[in-house]
């Protein structure tokens, strides 16, 4: 697994790379922004981690013009802006994680190995049709594998997170699935327990499916206690 790593700090880079390298990840490093989209393009990571305050092209920047092309390479950001506005204005243009310097070894090749099963999608071993691994919900037609969806013919892209949550919801359909529970499987640990982060990530999931919050057919809220799919 090739890991595309944006740091300015020469010695927090080298740090990092050791970490991920001492794990079997292949790391490439980048100075900056414009580096990191010029590896990006050439060397086609599965993973990308970005600093956010780099000179040149911010992290926020590289994240978007990531995301204009490919909806589904894992991005998490690493670094020292805390503030809650700031996790997430990088989850709303399109980050799969967020982790706050400073941060430990074992977190950090956590967050990256979760990112990375999340973006692989469901295991499966058979040698099924698309439409075998497929599920519905409501109007919507989820492909996980393809981190798509389709509505009356329309292609919708989704997140390895976002197809988490809905492959859990579906899994419990009719049942109201707690937030603590779909932190826990969808981020893979106890995330921002005093954050909206789940909350956040469901309108912008609700927006993209078309799922109308006063009469919901996907992604129904159940008050105190999470979501459901009805």
């Amino acid at each position: 697994m090739k890991i595309l790593l944006a740091e300015d700090d020469p010695i927090t880079r080298e740090a990092l790379v050791a970490c991920l390298a001492g794990d079997g990840f292949a790391v490439i490093a980048a100075a900056n922004g414009h580096e990191a989209l010029e590896r990006w393009r050439i060397d086609r990571p599965d993973l990308v981690c970005l600093d956010i305050m780099m000179p040149g092209l911010d992290g926020f920047e590289v994240c978007r013009r990531i995301r204009a092309s490919d909806s589904r390479l894992p991005i998490v950001f690493l670094s020292a802006k805390s503030e809650e506005i700031d996790i997430v204005v990088g989850l709303e243009i399109g980050a799969d994680d967020f982790v706050r310097k400073p941060f430990g070894r074992h977190e950090l090749l956590a967050r990256v190995r979760n990112a990375l099963r999340r973006a692989s999608g469901p295991d499966d071993t058979t040698t099924g049709s698309r439409e075998r691994c497929a599920f519905s919900m409501g109007p919507i037609t989820v492909y996980p594998k393809e981190l798509r969806a389709e509505r009356e013919g329309r292609i919708i892209e989704l997140t390895p997170r976002e197809t988490a949550i809905l492959t859990m919801l579906h899994e419990r359909r009719g049942e109201a699935v707690g937030r603590d529970q779909l932190l826990d499987r969808c981020w893979g640990l106890d995330y921002y327990p005093e954050s909206r982060t789940l909350d956040q990530h469901i309108a912008k999931l609700r927006k993209k499916l078309g799922d109308d919050p006063a009469d919901p057919r996907v992604l129904e809220t159940v008050r105190g206690v999470g979501y459901r799919f009805p």
